[in-house]
């Protein structure tokens, strides 16, 4: 069992950054891929980066490349998503997930099997 509890969201303008935790529960942290996603109001629950259980692989939706970074701490059991540069349209709860099956990084919604309860970002344009 994996329980995770986001933190760090907030209001921010345009341009601005922000880091977002994610505290995992659990000994089984360190062997599983975490994933971030997020979901805007109307829209569906989309991908944005994914970190396998050693932090050596990544991944990133093309709307975030180069302005978010997917890290974690196995130590703290702890994954973090520094964003940068941030847009209006970056605006949403954004949830961390874990894949307690595997690993390895996937982009894959339906890999993950525990999410967090969210928390809200909103950037002012």
């Amino acid at each position: 069992q994996v329980q995770l509890v986001e933190s760090g969201g907030g209001l921010v303008q345009a341009g601005a950054s922000l880091t977002l935790s994610c505290a995992a529960s659990g000994r089984t942290f360190s062997s599983v891929a975490m994933g971030w996603f997020r979901q805007a109001p109307g829209k569906e629950r989309e991908f944005v980066a994914a970190i396998s259980w050693s932090g050596g692989t990544t991944y990133y939706a093309d709307s975030v490349k180069g302005r978010f970074t997917i890290s974690r701490d196995n130590a703290k059991n702890t994954v973090y998503l520094q964003m940068n540069s941030l847009k209006f349209e970056d605006t949403a709860v954004y949830y961390c997930a874990a894949n307690r099956k595997s690993g390895i990084a996937t982009m894959t919604r339906y890999n993950y099997d525990y999410w967090g309860q969210g928390t809200q970002v909103t950037v002012s344009s």
